[in-house]
């Protein structure tokens, strides 16, 4: 996926109900006398039906290949159950959006997906809020109403929504969800201040501060000479600092830093003697300006100069403004840090951590959750174990395990909870986070002993490629785990999950990126394996998938329906444990590129909730857990199965995932991802108990999904279904054609179901 530059997943819009019954063809034929406008949309209309019929008739015209897929028996991969497996996300939204998706009408209509499991995404995480996870609670400054707070684990009226409330001591100019912040650091006034995450003083981890450096990192939109810079201190202050700089295109370094990413200036190490900094101080860096793209002021050693009565409120780092920029041959000064109260108006900062102190009036509304026990109620649940989360970067120790306490009480089932989420995309230090998450796991863990804790759900894994270093999250998790080995801590890292959105350009050929997201899921999995050292004895989750993590066309077309198939055939033929869809719950078109709109959903919604379409993506999930998968908790194993069909590249253009289901069938789910070419397929089973071969005995059953069930049509900007039927069944017999009696029209998902014998039968 890569990181990114705004907004991740922006909240949805609301839009004006659009009449979706019926074909494209009955469409365009409205009773009564037309208007000259009517009669021009009858008419583009029937053109569009005239365009697919074309199109249907070209793709029967082309030449048919033929493709073989190799099966080996020998051993399984991986044993699973689809009721564990294949499981779905719920997440957080802007205000009101949470009533409008939970409809009980569509949670009927969500749960015939199939999909079992439930995991349950913060968005309080990603936007740089603390989670109040219930209303109640307390404020550790409880007559001003503000402070560090600790939600109640006492049961009492269950609680329907919750909210984030936004950090005034904020460092980072962006953040991942709604976006509506901005820093302090270069907002314009000195009365407010950044304060680093007291969290990661020594005072609680227990170590040497020195081990755990604070940063600011300045991100100019292009070079700028710089020679000086002016730090306007807050309480407490860094009493040794370094000011560095660099330029990079790739900004998860700045989390990473390998050695040479950051260079000093002639000038870099300072001090602030005495009890109070001096703020007018003009820290000469060079006698000539560097270009420069970054610059970095690493904090090392803290000056304890408050007397507050939380000892949280006088550790760490505090800055109330920066000023970056040149020293003329006057003496005169000239900043080049834009300062103002958004993210436009400012200089993007970015921050190594950030204080979670906070007030009662900072409540967030763009950033609303459903209710812990709303959606246990939903019976979205399937009355299996929800993973659960708990805030890390910008909430404290003790409102988690109150939560763990307050579940635990109300008796809804749990095992694991996820710590955090998506570290990377907000460029956390790997060492930073452990230290936080060693403090949230004895928290949690003095509440419930056999909770299994995991993360840290990354943005994304994709491998780095052509870099000096390798600076991917490979490394990221290596040195986190690292830290916990260190200290004796492997034991609290019990399962690790990640995010898979695999393409950002979602303005690129969609073809092209279906051909390769196999390999691309591939090699991210043996990357973290090989270069991350995670190991292979825990539970490996995707805790979401999707086509991409910006708003795309393909995302509604049957592409979005093989990409997700293709994610999660890939994922347990490696041995992974669980699967979470991400856009489980309806919502709406969104348009974030020129050149293309749509989303992460099974479903659109109208303006009143009320469930509009079904994409291709739902039946494609049903496709998957109806037929391909015996539905139940049943084991199944999955088997390697190899395709000869490949492109230029070496991509397989066909991909296909075997099980042998708990019925005794052979289950076979075949993705043609050739968007042309029909293929004539033959399926071969190698490697059985006596080195025999064997083969799949007709009759077969099908089920396909193709053009000729769903087609995506509608304005650009709005696009809906203008054909949109189920999967066809169908028994087929003997071969028909050279020898080969399984069919895959372009662009498909097929599932086939049969008995095997011998290779003499």
């Amino acid at each position: 996926m890569g990181t990114k530059p705004g907004v991740r997943r922006p909240r949805p819009r609301v839009r004006s109900p659009r009449v979706s019954k019926g074909s494209c063809c009955k469409r365009a034929l409205p009773h009564g006398r037309a208007s000259d406008t009517s009669r021009l949309l009858r008419v583009a209309a029937i053109a569009l039906c005239l365009s697919l019929y074309l199109q249907t008739i070209t793709a029967l015209a082309q030449p048919r290949s033929t493709a073989t897929i190799t099966v080996d028996i020998s051993h399984p991969t991986n044993r699973f159950s689809p009721s564990h497996a294949l499981g779905a996300g719920i997440d957080g939204h802007e205000k009101g959006i949470n009533n409008l998706q939970l409809k009980p009408d569509n949670i009927k209509v969500m749960m015939s997906a199939g999909l079992r499991p439930l995991t349950y995404r913060l968005r309080t995480e990603l936007g740089i809020d603390v989670w109040h996870w219930n209303p109640k609670g307390s404020w550790s400054d409880a007559p001003r109403r503000e402070g560090y707070w600790v939600s109640d684990d006492n049961p009492g009226a269950p609680i329907s929504l919750s909210y984030g409330y936004s950090l005034p001591r904020r460092g980072n100019t962006i953040d991942q969800a709604a976006n509506n912040g901005y820093s302090r650091i270069d907002d314009g006034d000195e009365q407010t201040f950044w304060k680093s995450n007291p969290y990661l003083d020594s005072h609680f981890t227990g170590e040497d501060t020195k081990l755990h450096p604070q940063w600011i990192v300045i991100e100019f939109p292009q070079t700028a000479p710089i020679n000086a810079v002016r730090i306007v201190w807050g309480k407490p202050f860094a009493r040794r600092f370094r000011i560095q700089y660099a330029s990079f295109n790739d900004r998860s370094v700045i989390a990473l830093s390998p050695p040479g990413t950051w260079h000093d200036f002639p000038k870099s190490e300072f001090t602030e003697p005495g009890e109070q900094p001096n703020d007018s101080r003009l820290l000469r860096l060079s006698q000539k300006p560097i270009q420069t793209g970054l610059l970095r002021i690493l904090l090392t050693e803290s000056a304890t100069t408050s007397t507050a009565k939380d000892v949280r409120d006088h550790v760490g780092f505090s800055v109330r403004e920066l000023y970056a920029g040149t020293i003329d041959q006057n003496g005169r000064f000239q900043d080049r840090i834009r300062h103002g109260l958004n993210q436009r108006q400012q200089t993007i900062v970015h921050v190594s951590s950030t204080d979670p102190w906070h007030r009662e009036s900072d409540l967030d509304d763009e950033i609303e959750q459903v209710g812990l026990d709303r959606i246990y109620q939903t019976g979205l649940t399937n009355d299996l174990p929800m993973m659960i989360p708990t805030g890390l970067l910008y909430d404290t120790p003790e409102n988690a395990a109150n939560e763990i306490r307050y579940l635990r009480a109300r008796g809804y089932k749990f095992n694991q909870v996820e710590l955090g989420e998506e570290p990377d995309g907000q460029y956390v230090t790997p060492e930073d986070f452990a230290a936080l998450y060693i403090q949230f796991a004895d928290a949690i863990h003095q509440v419930d002993p056999k909770l299994q804790l995991g993360g840290p759900s990354f943005q994304e894994v994709l491998p780095s490629h052509g870099q000096p270093y390798p600076i991917d999250n490979a490394t990221w998790i290596r040195r986190f785990l690292d830290y916990l080995r260190a200290r004796n801590r492997l034991r609290d890292f019990n399962f690790f999950s990640f995010e898979w959105y695999p393409f950002d350009n979602v303005c690129a050929s969609v073809a092209p990126q279906v051909a390769r997201a196999r390999r691309m899921l591939d090699e991210a999995l043996r990357t973290l394996e090989r270069r991350g050292t995670v190991p292979r004895d825990i539970p490996w989750i995707i805790s979401e998938y999707g086509y991409s993590a910006f708003a795309s066309r393909a995302e509604l077309g049957i592409e979005g329906a093989l990409i997700h198939a293709d994610i999660v055939g890939a994922f347990l033929a490696f041995g992974g444990n669980q699967t979470y869809l991400y856009g489980y719950a309806p919502d709406v078109v969104l348009q974030e590129r020129n050149c293309t709109a749509g989303n992460n959903m099974l479903f659109s919604m109208d303006d009143e909730g009320k469930i509009e379409n079904r994409f291709a993506t739902y039946f494609g999930a049903r496709l998957m857990t109806q037929e391909w998968l015996k539905p139940g908790g049943e084991l199944h194993e999955i088997y390697p199965a190899t395709s000869d069909f490949k492109d230029e590249n070496g991509n397989e253009l066909v991909t296909a995932y075997a099980v042998r289901r708990p019925d005794g069938l052979w289950s076979l789910m075949l993705i043609n991802k050739d968007a042309k070419r029909t293929l004539d397929v033959s399926i071969l089973l190698r490697g059985g108990a006596n080195g025999s071969g064997q083969k799949l005995k007709p009759p077969f059953e099908m089920v396909q999904y193709s053009a000729e069930q769903y087609q995506l049509g509608g304005p650009a900007k709005d696009p809906f279904p203008t054909r949109n039927h189920p999967p066809i069944h169908k028994t087929i017999g003997l071969a028909t054609r050279a020898g080969r009696s399984i069919v895959l029209p372009p662009f498909s998902l097929t599932v086939i179901r049969a008995q095997s014998g011998s290779s003499n039968d």
